[in-house]
């Protein structure tokens, strides 16, 4: 069989990642100081800042998700379901477009059907959310006090919905007192939040109903919102992301409702699918959960975001494997309902796998990338109804990724190898990737995942959507608060020190063009 020719770009990116794929910093060259595999692993114990020793590793994971319910318009059962659940009135969180949509008219005339159902509608969630568009929708959800939320769009509405219910339980707390350490306080939520149902117009998401309730319904299948007890925001006033992370805000149910999605441009499939593509393989390559430390003094420290275990692992490979089949099939077929339904599902089993494991350095590169782009380029995606700059979440997070698993490749070879073998379409034990040294996987990673958003037509590096080598050291500033997220990278360091500044300034160069 004739193997296909490579294109001369394809030809240049392998080239050049092979020649920075065996040094974890990217900057080594043959009169250089070559780092071993070894030094790298012993990096992992700077996984987790500590304050004092002995630092014992974590001996335990955790695994908590959302129930989801999954099928061909299911939307029209979320009425009865707050109806079950003695809902004394219903906060319904939606966004301006995704109100006019058929998603959202399907969630409200199920609450209409049901006698003595009161409910009050939210519909000016922010795109990508801000630190002001979250407290307008905390200061209208405190003041309508109702017993049950129900999210109706995408990540924004459902991560906007998660905010308003704990800081109506928590009436007195400042936005700050929850939002992950180091911005701010991070401290537990230790109350019970009101049920949530979340659904994207792609699903819906519910709490279990013994509990408050909020019930996301989600509209597009990316965030895997629906599943996890995190939520994100954009803090302009510090130019990055950050969010919320805790199992008391998972919505008691996620509906995954195959019709939701039909609605979305291809731009927007192609931005969440990303996300789905690298919570998956985030996850997957995390740090071991028995490489975190400190080991929680109480239970109820345990983070969400625990390191890669065995369960995630499941979830996270499934997703994998299903979007790189499925997202290219859409991206070329709008009509293709059948992809859409997998990657409806696909998200939310990348939800489950990233919400126990965590995810890294893609995310947490990706948050200043976001930031920076509305004081900086004010890049305007295609595809996106909105009146102000932005880079949707997916492509900040596939911006870097090329350059970030060219660098992890080495924490987990094995595990790299079986994420090339995914992308190239083969079995992990075929020729082509068994003859690939352990030294090598990095490079034909990075040319993998390049060639798989080439035909996605995502821009290629930074230097796409307006940023330049000027704005590195901008970029590493806005990435190094993230230790919700640093702290699961392999061979990272420690992130706040030279070694982590490092790391990072390479990466974010080797993620300018590619």
């Amino acid at each position: 069989m004739l193997s296909k020719v490579a294109s001369r770009n394809a030809i240049k990116r392998l080239m050049y990642a092979t020649q920075h794929s065996a040094c974890p910093c990217h900057g080594c060259t043959s009169g250089g100081i070559h780092r071993s595999l070894d030094a790298v692993n012993q990096l992992r114990r700077f996984a987790t800042p500590v304050d004092a020793l002995p630092v014992e590793k974590e001996y335990a994971f955790e695994v908590a998700a959302s129930h989801l319910r999954f099928g061909e318009g299911v939307t029209r059962e979320v009425g009865m379901d707050f109806k079950n659940m003695k809902a004394r009135k219903v906060a319904v969180f939606t966004d301006p477009n995704v109100a006019k949509l058929p998603a959202a008219k399907m969630a409200i005339n199920s609450l209409e059907a049901q006698a003595d159902l009161p409910f009050v509608v939210y519909d000016r969630v922010v795109a990508e959310p801000t630190e002001e568009s979250w407290r307008n929708a905390i200061a209208w959800s405190r003041e309508h006090d109702c017993s049950h939320f129900l999210a109706v769009g995408g990540g924004s509405v459902m991560d906007t919905a998660k905010a308003a219910n704990l800081f109506t339980v928590y009436k007195d707390a400042d936005l700050f007192d929850f939002i992950n350490a180091p911005v701010g306080k991070g401290l537990p939520v230790e109350q019970q939040l009101r049920p949530l149902i979340a659904g994207m117009l792609r699903r819906i998401t519910l709490s279990s109903y013994p509990r408050p309730h909020t019930c996301p319904v989600p509209t597009t299948a990316g965030t895997g919102s629906e599943t996890t007890g995190t939520a994100i925001l954009d803090i302009t006033s510090m130019s990055f992301k950050t969010g919320i992370s805790s199992r008391a805000m998972k919505p008691v149910l996620g509906i995954v409702d195959t019709l939701n999605t039909r609605t979305c441009s291809r731009e927007l499939h192609i931005s969440a699918g990303l996300d789905v593509l690298f919570h998956s393989l985030e996850s997957y390559t995390a740090i071991p959960y028995t490489e975190r430390t400190p080991r929680p003094a109480n239970p109820i420290l345990r983070p969400a975001y625990q390191g890669s275990n065995p369960v995630a692992d499941v979830f996270s490979m499934w997703a994998l494997h299903t979007t790189i089949k499925h997202l290219p099939r859409i991206a070329k077929n709008l009509d293709d309902y059948e992809s859409m339904a997998q990657m409806a599902l696909a998200a939310s089993f990348a939800g489950i796998g990233f919400g126990n494991a965590g995810v890294h350095l893609c995310h947490g590169i990706s948050y200043p990338i976001s930031g920076l782009n509305k004081p900086g380029p004010k890049f305007k995606y295609s595809g996106y109804n909105v009146d102000h700059p932005i880079i949707p979440h997916g492509v900040t997070v596939a911006l870097p990724a090329p350059a970030v698993f060219q660098f992890t490749a080495p924490s987990s070879p094995s595990r790299h190898r079986e994420a090339l073998a995914i992308f190239n379409g083969v079995s992990i034990s075929d020729p082509s990737i068994t003859s690939i040294p352990d030294s090598e996987i990095g490079a034909h990673l990075f040319e993998a995942i390049a060639r798989f958003l080439d035909n996605l037509g995502v821009p290629r590096g930074l230097k796409a959507v307006g940023y330049t080598k000027a704005d590195v050291a901008k970029l590493v500033e806005g990435t190094i608060p993230q230790r919700r997220v640093l702290d699961l990278a392999p061979g990272i360091g420690d992130v706040a020190g030279a070694d982590g500044r490092e790391y990072l300034t390479k990466i974010i160069e080797n993620s300018l063009e590619y």
